[in-house]
């Protein structure tokens, strides 16, 4: 009787692991993927709450401060955006004084999601909740 057929039946534990090692490369393209469309997700959320304010108009009790913070936050968010753009083309190219450029523009970058992510914070505290509805002036 051959063993042959037993062959591929036990797998090594070191076989194993090999399998389901992490592959780092699948796994920052999953990560950025993600991020990317959480930021798409929170753009839209705030166009979403602008075309709100917009509609609610000055009866809306914080409407300058909701529109400033609203503004502001997809600004930010745009310009990140743009940044994150523009390091990942300087990435590209093979220069020292483009390596010294990519961590300061990488910080700038930073510094514009947290000024969203604060502006956002502030909004949420100040609330969208309906104060007045949209269509006040329609017969019920």
């Amino acid at each position: 009787m051959s063993l042959d057929c037993f062959k591929n039946m036990s797998v090594s534990p070191v076989n194993r692991a090999a399998e389901k090692s992490l592959d780092v490369n699948k796994y920052a393209t999953k990560k950025t993927i993600a991020q990317g469309l959480l930021d798409v997700a929170l753009l839209t959320a705030n166009a979403s709450q602008l075309k709100y304010v917009l509609q609610v108009g000055e009866k809306h009790e914080f409407y300058s401060l909701m529109l400033s913070l609203i503004s502001l936050s997809i600004v930010l968010q745009v310009t990140a955006g743009l940044l994150s753009v523009l390091i990942g083309i300087l990435k590209s190219y093979d220069s020292t004084q483009i390596d010294v450029i990519i961590p300061i523009l990488n910080q700038i970058a930073l510094g514009f999601v947290t000024g969203a992510l604060f502006c956002d914070i502030i909004k949420m505290n100040f609330g969208l909740d309906p104060a007045l509805p949209v269509n006040s002036s329609l017969p019920h």
